[in-house]
């Protein structure tokens, strides 16, 4: 496996020159989950805490909201997170455009890849915090592998996923606490920096992928 800092290179290699489309796929995912999000807010924030009824009626739009991060958002990064291994890969720098073709075709396929890798990460951090990072961290490869393998069930996506990241969990959760510096500064800049270290970590994490996918491609010949 590569060092931390040979991902963070790749990925800014890929980056070099290709900042704003990458900026702009960051900002049209973000855009699209405050369109889903601001109707329940709008209502909680306009409801009286004593009013049941009202809290009851706004409670609603979180089912909107819910519904709509699983058929929109949830597609989405399915294409946003593969998008920035397109441009690594191949240097295809249309990453808002991938963005919506790769996670939205096949459609169904993505969606249930990203509600049923949520439903795993949920039910194990309902028996501690740590179980939950574990395992997110071993299902991480998931949304890389439903578009790789096609052939594969998402199920067997998942599976495939821990293999690929049997002994390497601790190497991602390392190269992500390696991003600290730039999670503080973006802070800082009032979370505008965000729109420049999402697409960095996105980047990285795909030259990730590419490492841990080479090195259990070459354990699954030998």
């Amino acid at each position: 496996m590569k060092q931390n800092q040979e991902y963070k290179n790749e990925a800014l290699a890929a980056l070099k020159g290709n900042w704003a489309p990458a900026v702009l796929a960051t900002l049209v995912y973000y855009l699209l989950t405050l369109f889903l999000i601001s109707p329940y807010e709008v209502a909680v924030f306009r409801t009286n805490s004593a009013d049941i009824m009202g809290l009851m009626a706004a409670s609603r739009w979180y089912g909107v909201f819910f519904l709509g991060m699983i058929l929109v958002i949830g597609p989405f990064l399915v294409g946003y997170v593969n998008s920035f291994k397109k441009l690594l890969v191949e240097g295809d720098d249309r990453i808002t455009a991938n963005s919506f073709r790769e996670g939205f075709k096949p459609y169904w396929r993505s969606v249930w890849a990203y509600l049923f890798r949520g439903i795993l990460i949920a039910l194990w951090s309902l028996l501690l915090v740590i179980p939950g990072i574990i395992k997110s961290l071993s299902y991480a490869m998931t949304m890389y592998i439903v578009k790789d393998h096609p052939e594969l069930t998402v199920n067997e996506a998942i599976d495939l996923s821990k293999d690929m990241m049997y002994g390497h969990k601790y190497d991602l959760f390392y190269l992500y606490i390696s991003f600290i510096g730039w999670y503080l500064l973006s802070i800082l800049t009032l979370g505008i920096g965000t729109f420049w270290l999402m697409p960095y970590i996105q980047t990285a994490q795909a030259s990730f992928y590419e490492d841990v996918k080479a090195e259990w491609e070459l354990k699954s010949v030998d």
